[in-house]
């Protein structure tokens, strides 16, 4: 890596930092905030959740009592909290899109370090 490249890595640093910086309060009380709602296809489950994925509500429609096979109830209710979650991940990745590239942000909410540092790994190469 020769001096020019490294001097304007550190520019793109300092740049996002100072970005991240000015918007980081905003984008953190907005996050907190953030809840999705989904229903199943039928619409017999809606369930709400927040950033993290927390369930905040689940609503069952009346008809769900004509279902007879609570499996399959309870199999339509994971599936909907987890869709609904999945999509609250996918608005924080796009919230955080403009300071944090959507792979780093996804690897970084799946709590998998490992490809945090080869993201950052994998940068530091192409300068060098």
């Amino acid at each position: 890596m020769n001096a020019d490249q490294l001097h304007e890595y550190a520019n793109q640093l300092r740049d996002n930092f100072l970005r991240l910086q000015d918007q980081s309060l905003e984008l953190h009380q907005r996050a907190r905030a953030l809840q999705v709602t989904h229903s199943s296809p039928d619409g017999l489950v809606t369930a709400t959740v927040g950033a993290r994925g927390d369930l905040i509500r689940l609503d069952l429609d009346p008809r769900v009592s004509r279902l007879r096979d609570s499996g399959r109830l309870a199999i339509l209710i994971t599936a909907t909290v987890q869709q609904a979650a999945a999509m609250a991940q996918e608005e924080i990745v796009r919230m955080f899109a403009p300071l944090v590239p959507p792979e780093q942000m996804r690897a970084h909410l799946d709590g998998d370090l490992d490809s945090v540092l080869g993201h950052l790994d994998d940068r530091l190469r192409e300068i060098g």
